[in-house]
This record gives C-alpha cells, sequence and structure tokens, in this order.
C-alpha cells in the first residue's frame, strides 16, 4: 500500500483573475478552469487559487504548488497527498 506522502498529483488549471467570485468552473479537456477575484498582481491570484483549491479539497494550503505558469493564466499545480483521479473526482463532486 503506497504512503498517503507517496501520492502526488499534477493538474492543468486555466485561471481567470479578477472574477465576480472565486469559484472552480469544471473540466473542460482534462483542464481545469477556475476563476478568482483577486488580480494578477504581485502573485495575488497564484496564492487565491492556491485557496481555493485547498479549501476545494480540503487539503492543507501547503499541500499545494504551482510548478508551471507562475506569471501566465496556464498553469499546472502539484497536489501532495492525492492522485490525480482523486483530486478530479473530489473537484468534479465540489461543481457548481
Amino acid at each position: 500500500m503506497k504512503n498517503v506522502s507517496d501520492k502526488k498529483a499534477a493538474i492543468e488549471v486555466h485561471l481567470q483573475p479578477g472574477a465576480k467570485r472565486s469559484e472552480i468552473a469544471g473540466f473542460r479537456e482534462g483542464i481545469l478552469y477556475a476563476k478568482v477575484t483577486a488580480l494578477p498582481q504581485k502573485g495575488q491570484a497564484n496564492r487565491a487559487l492556491v485557496e481555493l483549491v485547498a479549501r476545494t479539497l480540503k487539503v492543507p494550503k501547503s499541500a499545494i504548488d504551482i510548478i508551471r505558469g507562475q506569471s501566465g493564466r496556464s498553469k499546472v499545480i502539484a497536489i501532495q497527498g492525492l492522485t490525480s483521479e482523486e483530486v478530479k473526482d473530489l473537484l468534479a463532486r465540489n461543481l457548481p
């Protein structure tokens, strides 16, 4: 059996900063679409994305890293402690 710490998911994300409200908009062609109210200044939108995903998946913010796309809308985030399938299942359950 795998250790929880051995699990790691990498998810492609398209982020829309400056939205009316922060939310996970859904998956399209394997890419997670997310909206945050924060503006893309001084990493605010990235921090808001990490908080949104952490809250939605019920994991600590420290378990989430943006591993690619720090300054663009297309990003790849790594989530420690969950597999890609678990992440997609949890996110799909929490969609509006």
